[in-house]
Formats: structure tokens, C-alpha cells, sequence
């Protein structure tokens, strides 16, 4: 099974800008029930980015909780790590284990396709176990 047979496809996510502020961003993720959203990249030869829970809760630690002074290219991981569509799944896994990665972008060319999650791979484990 391919890292495209798994994936949440890229018009599922939510994107925003790297100008975007924190707070903006943390009222997407909730008013969306996501954990994580995809930061745009900010030319055709740039990267995406991933902002995460993580990633918020560590800003406001370390500004005293002003998170309006923060823009999401202060505290996104960017570049993301990424995998390709075409990439089995199980080597998505190995690396999501190995390197303690919850979720990978899924970049093709550059392009963003998509998310894959470990939740995502769970699942699958799940519905072959039935």
C-alpha cells in the first residue's frame, strides 16, 4: 500500500501563510478540530511547513504567552518532513518511529499532495486485523 492510498489529500487541509499570526492560526486549528496546520511556501522554490500543538505551546513558553507577537514562520518547522506519494507505507512508518514524527507532509515535485499521520496508519492496521 502507497503513502497516496493513506494520505488526508491536500484540499482536505487547512494552509495558512507564514505572515499568519499565532493566534490566527490557533483559532483555525480549533474552529477546524485539527492538530496541525500546513504553512504555505513562500515561493515555487520554497518549502511548506507544519505548525503543531507543539509548536504553539513551545512559543508561549518562551514569549510569556504574547502569542500576538509571533508570526507562524517564527515557530513552524519548516522545511516539513516529507515523503512522496509513491513511497510504501510501511517505510512511512518506519520513519515516523524512528525519528518520533506524528505526522508527514506528502510532497511530490515540490507540491503539496498531502498529510499522512500515524493515526492514519493505525487505521489501516485496524481494518486488516478485522
Amino acid at each position: 500500500m502507497l503513502v497516496q492510498d493513506v494520505m488526508t489529500p491536500e484540499d482536505k487541509l487547512i494552509v495558512v501563510s507564514t505572515m499568519a499570526t499565532v493566534r490566527e492560526t490557533l483559532k483555525l486549528m480549533r474552529a477546524n478540530k485539527v492538530r496541525s496546520i500546513v504553512v504555505e511556501k513562500s515561493s515555487s522554490s520554497g518549502a511548506y511547513g507544519l505548525v503543531t500543538y507543539k509548536n504553539i505551546l513551545q512559543s508561549i513558553v518562551a514569549q510569556d504567552g504574547d502569542i500576538d507577537l509571533l508570526n507562524v514562520y517564527d515557530i513552524a518547522a519548516i522545511p516539513a518532513v516529507s515523503v512522496s506519494a509513491h513511497l510504501n507505507v510501511k517505510y512511512a512508518a518506519r520513519m515516523m518511529v524512528t525519528g518520533s514524527i506524528k505526522r508527514l507532509l506528502v510532497i511530490d515535485n515540490n507540491e503539496l499532495l498531502g498529510l499522512i499521520t500515524m493515526s492514519d496508519i493505525i487505521g489501516i492496521l485496524m481494518d486488516n486485523i478485522e
